[in-house]
């Protein structure tokens, strides 16, 4: 196996990767959304300290911090993938040309 098409290969299981992500922080994301919006869990205490309006904007900030991860990595994936396809693609070019200049 060539050194392109072992990066191709592991550029590959990368995006795949990737590409995963979103689908294993989804449901805990929502979650974490929720509860962002249901912390009567302080109580007096919360209401008292004035926390529940700076944690409730530092839950939402951190969802949408974590939503633009999300599509951050999706978008390297997506290019890791097309990476390893020009990989692939120069792999048999070369591979095409050795073959030429022997026959």
């Amino acid at each position: 196996m060539s050194d392109l098409k072992k990066e191709a290969v592991s550029m590959h299981k990368a995006a795949s990767g990737l590409r995963g992500v979103g689908h294993h922080t989804a449901k805990p994301l929502q979650q974490f959304e929720a509860q962002s919006r249901d912390l009567d869990a302080l109580g007096a205490l919360g209401s008292l300290l004035g926390a529940k309006g700076e944690i409730e904007k530092g839950m939402t900030t951190l969802v949408k911090l974590t939503k633009a991860l999300d599509e951050e990595w999706e978008a390297e994936a997506k290019l890791i993938g097309e990476v390893s396809t020009a990989f692939d693609l120069l792999d048999v070019l070369i591979a095409a040309a050795a073959q030429a200049g022997k026959g």
